[in-house]
């Protein structure tokens, strides 16, 4: 029947085309619902994807959403997903038009929003030279001057990455420092100086960082940031439907993608704090391969 599907997949970047291609291979009848709005939309380069190193996120997009739409029983539907229900049969989706979809199984993968500080010049820089992950960015970075946005256990962590990188580090904390005795003490052994004066701008070139303005006047030299801030769902339709989360704000699930709610799945940034384009592929992968396995035992 019309707009009923063995599978609805919400978000469709890397994740979700990724789970959607593992599907349409087993000639499931699959919904893809993406508004195409992706995260990392203003990120140059895409990198640490093997095959894929060096292409920008809309070409790897692109070519994704060609080969997806290769299988017949995928179809896609330009917009959001407003609310979902739980039904005897599955799910309901209704989008932001007041469109129903129905589905056995549900896949979300909706990714997360980075609360970025309302700080001049952040926005602009987010995914350029104001970068997330040295996985992904460091190493086009190296021996640049840099700095780190973070604090205790995220800026310790995120300054012992980058150190293997550059040598040139200093923290910015944006407030009172919070590291123990034993962070503190390997951070000066590995001259990485802490500054807990807040940031009232990030001068730049073209989102290329140039300076960082504190509140108290000083103007200090970098050629690249990481910042470590908080997140928030892009959707909030997992959590009203009962979905479990960790106490770092993911979606909580277990080994094969699978949330505690029978029959919905999350792949990709939403539910991991391994933020990759790689990562992202091969969980949707497996959660398409997961939901597959449930409909053949509950058919077979």
């Amino acid at each position: 029947m019309k707009n009923q599907y063995d599978v609805i997949i919400i978000g469709g970047s890397y994740a979700g085309l990724s789970a959607a291609m593992s599907l349409g291979r087993s000639l499931r009848k699959v919904l893809v619902i993406d508004g195409g709005k992706p995260c990392n939309a203003q990120t140059p380069h895409s990198h640490n994807f093997l095959t894929q190193d060096g292409k920008t996120p809309e070409e790897i997009s692109t070519i994704s959403r060609e080969q997806v739409e290769k299988y017949s029983t995928i179809k896609f539907y330009k917009g959001s997903a407003k609310s979902g229900i739980k039904t005897e049969k599955g799910f309901e989706i209704t989008t932001g038009n007041d469109e129903k979809f129905e589905s056995k199984k549900l896949i979300f993968a909706t990714g997360i929003i980075d609360e970025i500080p309302n700080i001049k010049g952040f926005q602009e820089c987010w995914g350029i030279s104001l970068i997330h992950c040295p996985y992904c960015h460091g190493y086009e970075f190296q021996n640049k001057k840099t700095a780190i946005i973070a604090n205790g256990d995220r800026g310790f962590h995120i300054a012992s990455l980058v150190n293997n990188l550059t040598k040139n580090l200093t923290i910015f904390t944006r407030g009172k420092g919070n590291f123990t005795d034993v962070q503190i003490q390997k951070l000066k052994l590995n001259n990485i100086e802490i500054i807990e004066t807040e940031i009232s701008e990030l001068k730049h070139h073209h989102g290329m960082v140039e300076n960082l303005v504190l509140t108290d006047g000083k103007i200090m030299n970098f050629e690249a940031v990481y910042g470590a801030f908080s997140f928030t769902q892009h959707s909030n339709i997992p959590e009203t439907l009962g979905c479990e989360m960790t106490e770092m704000g993911h979606i909580k699930i277990d080994q094969f993608q699978k949330t505690n709610i029978p029959g919905l799945f999350a792949c990709g940034d939403n539910c991991s704090p391994m933020r990759s384009v790689a990562n992202s592929v091969f969980q949707g992968n497996l959660a398409g391969a997961m939901v597959n396995a449930e409909l053949v035992g509950e058919r077979f």
